[in-house]
C-alpha cells in the first residue's frame, strides 16, 4: 500500500479534512422497550484513532449512527471541531456533517466500478480531477480501479468502502468493525495497513469493535461500552493494567484476582509482597485500601514459573506458592499454564503465561512468584475465607 500523503485540489472536501476533536456528552438513545445508549460521553481527540469496544448489542453501531446522524438521541450533545452538529435543538443532517462512515459489510453499489464507488458523491467537477486515482493508489487498489465490487477479495473490498469515505476529506471517519468479515491472517495485514493510513492522514476516527486485541493493538484510546455507558476510557496499557474493576479486567484478557492486604504502597498476597500500581479512579478501591483489604489483579504474563524437584523449597524465588502444572495450552510462540496451587485450605488454579520454548508438561511440580506492580480492583465480593484467587 503506497502510504504518501495526498494533496487534494481544494475543491474536493469542501474545506473539510482538518484535525478535529469530536465529542459526545450525555447521550441518551433508545427504541420502544429497549434502552440502549444510557449518558454515554466520549472524547475523541484531533488525529486520534479511538475504539469503543463492547460485546455484541451493546450500542457500538447505534452511537456511531447517532454521530453520524442516522439516528437522532432521545437526548445529549454530539460535536466535531467545536461546530455542533446536534444538542436536540440544532441539528445537522449526515451530508453536512463532514463524517465519514464505513459500515461493517463495506455496502458498496455492486454495479458500479472500484473507480465510481470512490467517486460517488463527489461532484461533476471533483470527478475528473486526479484526486479519486490519487486515493485509489493511497489505498492501494489502483490496479482495480475498473473492476466490480464481485471482482475483489474482502480485503480489497474494505479497502475501495475506506477509499469511498476518504474522498470527501471528512474531518471524522467511523469505522462500524470493518475487519470483522476477514479472515484471521487477512484481518491483521488490512487493520495495520489501514492504521498506518488513518496516522499518516491525521484523520480523526472513531473504530467500534468486539475484538479485544484489536482495539488495543490498534487504538490511541479505548473506551469501553457496558450497559449503555463508557465505563472507562484510556490508552491501551492504562485499560489493561489498572482497569476501574474485575469486570472489565477480565473482559481485556486471562487474569488472576487474589486476595491482598494493603500496606501503603504494598499488596501482601500469599505470593509475596507486591507493589501497587496505584489506585483506580473509582472511591471503591480507596476505601478498600484504607480498610487495608481487598483484591489485586495479576496478568498471567505477571508470573514466574520454575520447574521443582518434589519436595524441593523451590530454590532461586524468593517469594511465591508451590503448586502443580494440571493443564498447558500451547500457541507455539507462548503458553498458558494452569497451576493448581498448593496450600492448607485447598487447592486453587493460578494462570501463568511463558514464552512457548518454557512450556512445562502436565503434572510438572513448580514453584510460582510474581513480578510487577499490580492494581488494586473494585467489585470484590470476597471469596471464601483461605480461598487463593476467585473463579475465572
Amino acid at each position: 500500500m503506497n502510504r504518501g500523503k495526498l494533496s487534494f485540489p481544494s475543491t474536493l472536501g469542501r474545506g473539510a479534512g482538518e484535525m478535529s476533536s469530536l465529542s459526545v456528552r450525555s447521550l441518551w438513545k433508545g427504541y420502544p422497550g429497549t434502552p440502549v445508549l444510557q449518558g454515554v460521553g466520549l472524547d475523541v481527540p484531533a488525529g486520534s484513532l479511538t475504539a469503543v469496544l463492547g460485546l455484541s448489542g451493546c450500542g457500538k453501531t447505534t452511537l456511531l449512527r447517532v454521530i453520524a446522524g442516522f439516528e437522532r438521541p432521545e437526548r445529549g450533545t454530539v460535536s466535531l471541531g467545536g461546530r455542533t452538529l446536534d444538542d436536540g435543538r440544532a441539528y445537522l443532517a449526515p451530508e453536512r456533517r463532514s463524517v465519514g462512515y464505513v459500515p461493517q459489510e463495506g455496502a458498496l453499489f455492486p454495479h458500479l466500478s472500484v473507480r465510481d464507488n470512490v467517486a460517488f458523491g463527489l461532484s461533476r467537477r471533483e470527478r475528473r480531477g486526479d484526486a479519486v486515482a490519487e486515493l485509489l493508489e493511497l489505498v492501494g487498489i489502483a490496479r482495480f480501479a475498473r473492476r466490480l465490487p464481485h471482482e475483489l477479495s474482502g480485503g480489497e473490498q474494505q479497502r475501495v468502502a475506506l477509499a469511498r469515505a476518504l474522498a470527501c476529506r471528512p474531518q471524522a471517519l467511523l469505522l462500524d468493525e470493518p475487519f470483522s468479515s476477514l479472515d484471521a491472517a487477512l484481518r491483521g495485514r488490512v487493520r495495520e495497513e489501514v492504521q498506518a493510513l488513518l496516522r499518516e492522514q491525521g484523520v480523526t476516527t472513531v473504530l467500534v469493535t468486539h475484538d479485544q486485541e484489536e482495539a488495543l493493538s490498534l487504538a490511541d484510546v479505548v473506551a469501553v461500552l457496558r450497559d449503555g455507558r463508557i465505563v472507562q476510557q484510556a490508552s491501551p496499557a492504562e485499560l489493561y493494567e489498572r482497569p476501574v474493576d474485575e469486570r472489565l479486567a477480565r473482559f481485556l484478557g486471562a487474569v488472576n484476582v487474589i486476595d491482598a492486604q494493603f500496606e501503603g504502597g504494598l499488596a501482601r498476597t500469599p505470593l509475596g509482597a507486591l507493589e501497587l500500581r496505584g489506585a483506580p479512579s473509582s472511591n471503591g478501591a480507596h476505601a478498600r485500601r484504607a480498610a487495608r483489604t481487598g483484591v489485586v489483579m495479576i496478568r498471567p504474563e505477571q508470573l514466574d514459573v520454575r520447574p521443582r524437584e518434589e519436595g524441593a523449597a523451590g530454590a532461586g524465588v524468593t517469594a511465591g506458592l508451590r503448586g502443580h502444572i494440571e493443564q498447558c495450552r500451547y500457541y507455539g510462540h507462548d503458553a498458558l499454564l494452569h497451576i493448581r496451587a498448593e496450600q492448607p485450605s485447598g487447592a486453587q488454579v493460578l494462570l501463568a503465561r511463558v514464552h512457548g520454548e518454557h512450556a512445562l508438561a502436565v503434572g510438572t511440580p513448580v514453584s510460582v512468584a510474581a513480578h510487577g506492580p499490580v492494581a488494586a480492583l473494585d467489585e470484590p465480593a470476597a471469596p471464601p475465607s483461605g480461598q487463593l484467587t476467585r473463579p475465572n
